[in-house]
Formats: C-alpha cells, sequence, structure tokens
C-alpha cells in the first residue's frame, strides 16, 4: 500500500485538482453539477470549508479552500464529496466489470473520478494570489471559452463583483495589472 505525504497544516488554505477517471468529460452534465453541488453542501454541514476559488470543466475541477482553525481533513472533505457524487451520478460511466482493472473491482470502485487528488498548501499571500490567477484563467488554457468572464462555471464572476477583477482580465491588451486596483 502506498503511503502518500500530505500537507497537514490546520485552518490553512490549499489548491486542489480532482480528476474524473481516465479524463472521462462529464462533469458538466446538469445531473453531476447538481449532484457536485449537493455534495459540497453535504459534507459542509458536518465539515464546514470556505471555497475561495472553484473552476469545474468537463474532465477536472480546481479549487482553493480555506479550512476552520485547527482543522486539516480536506481528504475527508473529498472522500465524501467524491462517494457521493460516485453513487448519485454511476449511471454516467460503464460498469462492466470484465473490462475495468482488477483493483477498482476488488475496491468496488465507481470509474467516476481518479483515486486521488493533488494538493498544494498554499504558503502565502502571493502564492495564494498566482493560484487564484491558475484557477480563473484555466478554462482558456484548456481552450472551452476566449475569455474568463466567458466560463460560467468559475468564480471568476464572484471576483468580478468584487472588484478583485476587471471583466477583461488576461484578455485585454489594455489591462495591465491582472487585479483592479
Amino acid at each position: 500500500m502506498s503511503h502518500y505525504r500530505r500537507a497537514n497544516v490546520p485552518g490553512a488554505s490549499y489548491f486542489f485538482t480532482v480528476a474524473t477517471y481516465q479524463r472521462n468529460a462529464i462533469l458538466m452534465h446538469p445531473e453531476v453539477r447538481s449532484a457536485l453541488r449537493d455534495a459540497i453542501n453535504y459534507t459542509r454541514q458536518s465539515l464546514p470549508f470556505t471555497i475561495d476559488a472553484w473552476v469545474l470543466l468537463p474532465d477536472h475541477l480546481h479549487a482553493i479552500w480555506t479550512l476552520p482553525v485547527g482543522d486539516a481533513a480536506f481528504g475527508k472533505r473529498w472522500g465524501i464529496i467524491k462517494a457521493h457524487v460516485s453513487r448519485d451520478c454511476a449511471h454516467f460511466v460503464d460498469a462492466n466489470d470484465s473490462e475495468r482493472p482488477a483493483s477498482r473491482v476488488r475496491r468496488r470502485e465507481i470509474d467516476f473520478w481518479q483515486r486521488r487528488f493533488w494538493e498544494h498548501l498554499l504558503r502565502d499571500d502571493s502564492d495564494y494570489e498566482r493560484h487564484v490567477d491558475y484557477v480563473h484563467f484555466n478554462p482558456v488554457k484548456h481552450g472551452h471559452a476566449e475569455r474568463p468572464v466567458d466560463w460560467p462555471y468559475s468564480t471568476f464572476h464572484r471576483y468580478v463583483a468584487k472588484g478583485v477583477y476587471q471583466a477583461s482580465w488576461a484578455v485585454d491588451p489594455g489591462v495591465i495589472d491582472a487585479r483592479s486596483e
């Protein structure tokens, strides 16, 4: 059994990448988006956290969370979220055991998510801002939108409303600074 070293700083902010199994492009389906929203709300009832930034793409998502003081259990939160979505949306994936890896059959895993996720402890304000920018630019990077403002499945619009970004951020050559003053 593998033992992964993870950052474990209570009350910290973390950047996450969570991908679907074999990068299956199913996250944009309205039923999956609804199940993901419900799973997050359910998880936050017993294990609160703040979603600072978010982007949902067809085959993966990026998120920045801040955990409560004294709490570093982000793995437990992702486990609950992924389990709920997998259960509610199992019909989106092929369940033919003869074609599935034996380890996934043995563990009774539904082929919705990759087993693990990637996390990064955000070390300081500069690291935090770089990752928020990365989250919001990601739909452009992957060719899903021409501008961050065009992608509806992101917290970018919330940041524009707060005045953190201009709507033309990362596109308009006249916008010199990434963030509003």
